[in-house]
């Protein structure tokens, strides 16, 4: 594996380092990505997100995911086949690669003109088709439909993929209250939520990291934003708005707001954490280095200054980029 990938794939545990706020989603594979024209190997993925649903559908539908996942085709098919939601009629569409597929998941397009799950699909089976130039009108589409879902922030990761998959999470540097981590999935988000809405900056950032865990950043960074207002002294609100502000297509946004934060906040360990996540998710790994040190350094025994010194020991042995 490269030096990249092998960023890319430390960067994946970002996702555990965000507080565990709740468990969500079914990871999918990177897959593949456009490039040069060839036959495409193999089949193209199922990518379903079900959130804290744990309804029997969505148990179903995970469950095929999984199969198919593991070349269990027929397996997969059969379960997917009792549904009609969308999911289940994309996810079916897949399946029966390539036997109808595209012409059903135009069909689907046709039918739900703004759905990011649709279309980030049908440019999964363009692109497997050898289509490459409709493959990435459809990931654009996919990414401008319904930017709050998981479904555009995957499709961003084919349109990007010089980038980690995925996007950035902010991570208090205070933990959750224990009344509301021993909860299940479900109910810590509904008590994060009640919490948000009358409480303060530290009650809407422990909400907006719920969201952005289900692949919801607009929403995040609504949560993000009114924190800072909130607080505007707290180094945690105006740093996870300047995270929140993270697009593959625009990261000057990103880090032009958390940059200077170093000078406003010269000594908050959060600052230097957040700037060097941002780098590693631009496979920038010197200057990650870099920061992520400044934040170990700046306090190493706190939750932030472990974290940032595990990302530093599975860094050791990557090369400089």
């Amino acid at each position: 594996m490269s030096a990249r990938g092998r960023v890319f794939a430390l960067v994946a545990l970002a996702a555990v380092v965000a507080s565990g706020v709740v468990v969500v989603g079914v990871l999918a594979t990177r897959g593949h990505v456009p490039g040069a024209p060839k036959p495409r190997a193999g089949r193209p993925p199922i990518t379903l997100y079900f959130g804290v649903r744990t309804d029997p559908e969505a148990q179903a539908l995970d469950r095929a995911q999984q199969l198919y996942t593991a070349k269990q085709v027929k397996q997969a098919a059969k379960i997917l086949d009792r549904y009609h939601s969308l999911e289940a009629q994309v996810a079916s569409a897949i399946a029966a690669w390539p036997h109808g597929t595209l012409s059903r998941l135009e069909q689907l397009s046709s039918d739900h003109p703004r759905s990011s799950l649709v279309e980030l699909h049908l440019a999964l089976a363009l692109y497997w088709s050898r289509r490459d130039s409709e493959a990435l009108a459809a990931w654009r589409t996919a990414a401008q439909a319904q930017p709050d879902t998981p479904y555009a922030v995957r499709a961003g990761d084919f349109l990007h993929p010089q980038y980690a998959p995925g996007l950035p999470r902010f991570v208090p540097s205070f933990p959750r209250p224990l009344q509301i981590r021993i909860l299940p999935p479900a109910q810590q988000l509904a008590a994060l939520r009640k919490a948000a809405r009358g409480g303060g900056a530290h009650a809407k950032l422990l909400y907006g990291t719920a969201l952005q865990q289900l692949g919801r950043p607009v929403s995040a960074d609504r949560q993000f934003i009114a924190a800072a207002r909130l607080a505007p002294g707290d180094p945690d609100a105006r740093v996870a708005a300047a995270v929140g502000l993270f697009d593959k297509a625009k990261p000057a946004r990103a880090f032009g707001t958390l940059g200077p934060l170093t000078r406003v906040f010269p000594h908050a360990q959060t600052v230097r954490f957040h700037l060097g996540l941002l780098l590693l998710w631009s496979a920038q790994l010197t200057q990650a280095r870099k920061q992520l040190t400044l934040a170990r350094n700046e306090a190493p025994g706190t939750l932030l200054g472990n974290e940032a010194a595990a990302f530093l020991q599975k860094l050791a042995g990557i090369g400089t980029g």
